[in-house]
């Protein structure tokens, strides 16, 4: 992966075997409801082989991990192929893996731990173009430790402004936060250069994950982040949070846990309680179909689809962000001139057409923007079709 100095050339297309849509659909049972689905960024749906995967585990191995007996040596198992699998996913090691209940509560836990370094007049910098479990997680950190939050803006076609990113930066910095692709206008950022202002003054470089690692694949020690966190239900696996700490960095934090647990791999170490170990199990058939199907492919598809939307816009809809694939992933936020959000939503709704309407937890994105009440999002991944693609635009032109 490689979002650079020309972040869009990490979602550039490349020439490869065509995405057979129709047999992937046929792998999601999800599908066969006569919904099209372009909720994928709020959650996408899982591939039946992720659900039988969770379904085998919970009938066969249900067991805590250390046990001497069949079923608890089978979880130890699960546990260890889903690090493996996160590793390979990642770009890291399987001792820098982290798994939670999500993103959100990752963050704030691996920001508390973090907060144990920090003291008062420290600043901590995100930006206007994240979801608010990368704001928020800062701003009560802030509250508790008397520490300054300092947001980056954006500029008006919604691109992070690094210019003023470099200007809020001292010796005084210690995290940088921020998304590598807008969840709300799809935005990509430079992610290398936020990386390079970011340890260029000391401090961490702190990624949100979430809405890229649907669309493209990551490589955590290629990118030079120090942290960085993902959602498996955002990529067509089950509810779980993962997280990735540089293995350094990690070792030198003091975690919130009870004292018995293991204290290695490291990344388990701020792991809390016992993990859902059936997710796990659909969370490491989830990576697998992803490689069984291969990013070239699924990105080559994805671009099209989104080409098609941005070229049949309907007139009089206004779309919110990059207004070509270039330099975005495929999720686009657009405004109706009469109707609200919440509105186009649910007279889509009455059409089998799922999309989200509001703020989708983007507070900052909206509040730059001047939309007060959000905007409707239409979130296309691999699984959509042309077809459906159509049938969104026509219901829009409908409207």
């Amino acid at each position: 992966m490689d979002i650079g100095s020309e972040a869009h050339d990490s979602l550039v297309f490349v020439a490869a075997l065509a995405l057979d849509v129709a047999d992937v659909r046929a792998r999601y049972s999800a599908l066969r409801s006569g919904w099209a689905l372009f909720d994928g960024p709020g959650g996408t749906q899982a591939p039946d082989v992720v659900i039988d995967a969770i379904r085998s585990y919970l009938r066969d191995s249900n067991a805590n991990l250390g046990g001497s007996f069949a079923a608890s040596v089978r979880s130890d198992a699960v546990v260890a192929n889903a690090r493996l699998a996160a590793a390979g996913f990642l770009g890291c090691t399987p001792d820098e893996v982290v798994f939670g209940q999500n993103m959100t509560t990752l963050n704030f836990a691996l920001s508390r731990t973090l907060g144990r370094e920090l003291r008062a007049g420290d600043e901590i910098v995100a930006t206007k173009l994240d979801h608010d479990a990368n704001v928020a997680p800062w701003h009560e950190l802030a509250r508790d430790l008397d520490l300054d939050v300092r947001l980056v803006e954006l500029r008006d076609d919604t691109t992070l402004d690094l210019d003023h990113l470099e200007e809020l930066l001292s010796d005084r910095t210690r995290v940088v936060a921020f998304p590598l692709a807008s969840n709300a206008v799809g935005t990509l950022v430079d992610a290398r250069r936020v990386v390079e202002l970011a340890h260029g003054v000391g401090a961490l470089a702190w990624a949100d994950a979430v809405h890229y690692a649907p669309h493209a694949p990551l490589d955590v020690h290629t990118l030079g982040v120090d942290v960085l966190v993902c959602s498996p239900y955002k990529f067509y696996g089950p509810h779980l949070g993962l997280a990735f700490g540089r293995a350094e960095l990690l070792r030198g934090w003091r975690p919130y846990k009870v004292r018995p647990a293991s204290t290695e791999p490291v990344g388990a170490r701020f792991e809390t309680g016992t993990l859902a170990h059936e997710l796990l199990a659909g969370f490491t058939a989830a990576v697998d179909y992803l490689a069984e199907l291969g990013w070239d492919a699924i990105r080559s598809h994805e671009r099209a689809l989104g080409e098609e939307l941005l070229s049949g816009l309907p007139e009089g809809w206004r779309l919110h962000g990059l207004p070509t694939m270039e330099g975005r992933v495929p999720t686009f936020a657009v405004t109706h001139p009469a109707l609200a959000p919440d509105e186009v939503a649910a007279r889509l709704a009455e059409r089998k057409i799922a999309v989200w309407s509001g703020d989708y937890y983007a507070v900052e994105v909206m509040q730059r923007l001047g939309l007060p009440d959000g905007a409707v999002r239409i979130g296309i991944v691999h699984y959509n079709s042309a077809e459906e693609v159509d049938r969104v635009l026509a219901a829009l032109g409908g409207l």
